[in-house]
């Protein structure tokens, strides 16, 4: 089993060149590193600072740093990118045997060591060794995430079913018990209370089966032609259907757009969740308009509410998982603060974009851009 994960590993390494990031206050030594790992893309540091530099742009696999330098040593190179990433995998190269060394650079998660004079038949043992290790520290991390988003999400899912579930179990008690008199105005009140509680628990149950069908955002896109000035008003129509604010109307102002090339049930989904959010923070009574303009390049979505809106702080928060703005401080929010998430997932797929301004008392506007032609999308 231990054979064939590593072989599967070695197999991911292979499809795309990694980047090894050698920093060295010698630029002989770092010249020598880089003819001996000549197979990858290699990035030159002379000293820490640098190193940090060239670290922060993103895109570097493996860290090869010498402990003795100016300005930032090894070792505080080490424990500060450990610190940033912890994930990465760190080779000290040294000529030092001291052990307080040693210990220091294990202390700070050293992955490593390389010994001065270099073997470079050991440099490239040690990087091919390096890559495999990161994988599995990376399928390791996203396994302990993976873990902890289905914690939250089991969390969440009893807190949201528990409301409903409470307030139906009661009032069929009190129903068996023969607490309940039809000409009650109160005991009717509270058959309404039921009534809904049971339609939106029907809702949470049809909201989990929808996002059990698109959960797998690595699937391939199923593009065929799209004809928006068709979906909008189906889009619209299903909407107002779940009943979520029936007093909630939506309008369409729609140009002249081409068919897309899309995925029409993931980006269907994407723009449900946008026009539910819509309606879900629309006051009794509003409006929201959607609005699909060419821009040449791409074909812009827009759905626009003058709801309660949000703070500007807010709006990056809400593509996180299971996130959900209460701007009224309710916590009575219904849903479970995927929908959001996804959208941007489907729409990015596609080599889309979507943008949220917002604020507090006055609406909510959210923009996707969608390109005309297939180039850049997954």
């Amino acid at each position: 089993m231990q054979l064939t994960q590593q072989a599967d590993l070695s197999q991911r390494l292979e499809r795309e060149t990694k980047t090894i990031l050698i920093v060295d206050d010698e630029s002989v030594i770092r010249d020598l590193c880089a003819r001996a790992l000549h197979d990858y893309n290699t990035v030159q540091a002379g000293d820490g600072d640098e190193a940090l530099r060239i670290f922060e742009r993103g895109g570097i696999d493996v860290i090869l740093t010498d402990v003795m330098m100016p300005k930032v040593n090894g070792i505080e190179l080490l424990r500060k990118l450990k610190e940033r990433e912890p994930t990465l995998v760190v080779l000290i190269m040294t000529g030092y045997a001291d052990k307080e060394i040693i210990l220091n650079a294990l202390k700070e998660d050293a992955d490593d060591f390389i010994t001065k004079p270099l073997n470079l038949l050991q440099l490239r043992s040690a990087v091919e060794k390096a890559l495999v290790k990161k994988a599995l520290k990376e399928e390791i991390a996203n396994l302990k995430n993976l873990d902890r988003l289905k914690n939250s999400f089991l969390s969440l899912i009893s807190h949201k079913l528990r409301t409903p579930i409470t307030v139906i179990s009661l009032f069929m008690q009190n129903l068996a018990s023969g607490v309940y008199d039809p000409d009650s105005p109160t005991d009717r009140e509270n058959l309404r209370l039921v009534s809904d509680e049971a339609c939106y628990l029907g809702s949470l149950v049809t909201d989990l089966l929808a996002f059990s069908k698109v959960m797998d955002t690595e699937r391939e896109l199923r593009r065929e032609p799209c004809d928006l000035a068709a979906m909008i008003p189906e889009l619209v129509k299903h909407v107002a259907e779940r009943g979520v604010k029936p007093s909630v109307k939506g309008t369409w102002n729609i140009e002249q757009v081409p068919p897309l090339l899309l995925d029409r049930e993931l980006i269907m989904f994407a723009l449900e969740q946008v026009v539910d959010n819509a309606v879900k923070f629309s006051r009794e009574g509003g409006t929201y308009l959607i609005t699909v303009s060419n821009q040449g390049a791409s074909c812009q979505i827009t759905v626009e509410d003058h709801g309660i809106g949000m703070d500007k702080e807010e709006i990056p928060k809400v593509f996180e998982k299971f996130y959900q703005v209460d701007a009224e401080k309710a916590g009575q929010i219904r849903g479970f603060g995927l929908g959001l998430f996804y959208a941007r997932e489907f729409v990015r797929k596609h080599g889309g974009s979507i943008n949220i301004e917002s604020e507090a008392g006055i609406g909510t506007r959210v923009v996707i851009d969608l390109p005309t032609s297939v180039e850049g999308a997954s």
